[in-house]
């Protein structure tokens, strides 16, 4: 018997319940999977509370690492005893287990120098800061993002790509604690947005220019702000929702505020193409393998403490990446 959570219905993170479910064999193009640790993403509070509606009961979460046990007919790029990370939407939706089948073709062999724990942390992390930094925009050395969240999971992996790249970040924060986390991670400048004006810092630090792009995960709450802090024809890039969506908008604000660009990118996209996704995946693994990037596990959970991890990820307790431990 597997371990599992699962919800009956939408909710707050009270729905989240541990169950036992019997795991079964593996059906043509699926494999049986013992998990090593397992992804904690905000999108997960998305399927949670019903903002990505699936059928209930419904298993929880997207991403993890362990061993292969059994494979199904078909499946021939992993076999049993490969250890593997995954990260998905609805195809690998059931991720907080210990054990579990899930489709064969999302998976991706692990490299020996990365662990379980490692992998569940940085792989939707890690593929979404590889598409933002080599597919998004042209860098160039000396370019300047202005990073939201810059004390997350994936913004501390995208300021350690940027200063590789010899691109200037600067970083969003609401504590000191979170400033110094990104401070050492490769952001130049941070901006307490507790208690400054974000747009009016940027254009301080750049001269008046504003940034060359936004990354923006927050939504609502920052959306005018990023649009503000851009130079003439920068680009917005939308990465998510946090404070809630954004309503009501009007291309000719991008004219008004200096012919700008805007996408609200998705990671499925971007891995659609496995040679891509290999690609992709090869870069992030490499620079993780040889240290020139560090994934910081900062929140460890026990399966059974998934409802308060929802809870410390709604209330922006959480710092770098969070997973839960089987």
């Amino acid at each position: 018997m597997a371990k599992v959570i699962r919800m009956h219905r939408t909710g707050g993170p009270e729905v989240l319940q541990l169950e036992e479910a019997e795991v079964g064999q593996p059906g043509p193009g699926q494999v049986r999977l013992r998990h090593g640790a397992v992804g904690l993403n905000y999108a997960d509070t998305y399927f949670r509370n019903g903002t990505y509606p699936v059928p209930l009961p419904s298993g929880m979460g997207v991403e993890a690492a362990g061993t292969v046990l059994e494979v199904g007919e078909g499946v021939s790029h992993v076999k049993p005893g490969d250890r593997v990370t995954y990260t998905g939407f609805i195809n690998t939706l059931g991720a907080y287990s210990d054990e579990r089948l899930v489709p064969a073709a999302p998976l991706i062999k692990l490299p020996d120098a990365i662990s379980f724990e490692t992998a569940a942390a940085m792989t939707m992390r890690g593929l979404t800061s590889a598409y933002l930094m080599r597919r998004i925009h042209n860098f160039k050395p000396g370019d300047t993002v202005l990073l939201h969240a810059a004390a997350g999971g994936v913004g501390l992996i995208v300021a350690q790509w940027a200063r590789l790249l010899g691109i200037s970040v600067i970083g969003t924060v609401s504590t000191e604690e979170k400033a110094a986390l990104a401070r050492a991670h490769g952001v130049v400048h941070t901006i307490n947005y507790s208690h400054e004006n974000v747009a009016e810092r940027v254009k301080e630090l750049t001269g008046g220019r504003g940034v060359d792009v936004v990354f923006d995960s927050v939504g609502r709450d920052t959306f005018m702000t990023s649009l503000d802090s851009l130079r003439r024809r920068g680009l917005m890039v939308c990465l998510g929702t946090a404070s809630g969506t954004i309503e009501g908008f009007n291309p000719n604000l991008l004219a008004m505020k200096g012919s700008l660009y805007l996408t609200r990118p998705a990671l499925a996209d971007y891995i659609a193409d496995p040679l891509e996704k290999a690609a992709l995946a090869d870069e992030i693994f490499g620079h993780v393998a040889t240290g020139r990037i560090s994934i910081e596990v900062m929140q460890r959970y026990a399966l059974e403490d998934a409802a308060q991890a929802h809870r410390d990820l709604e209330t922006r307790k959480t710092t770098g990446s969070s997973i839960l431990v089987v």
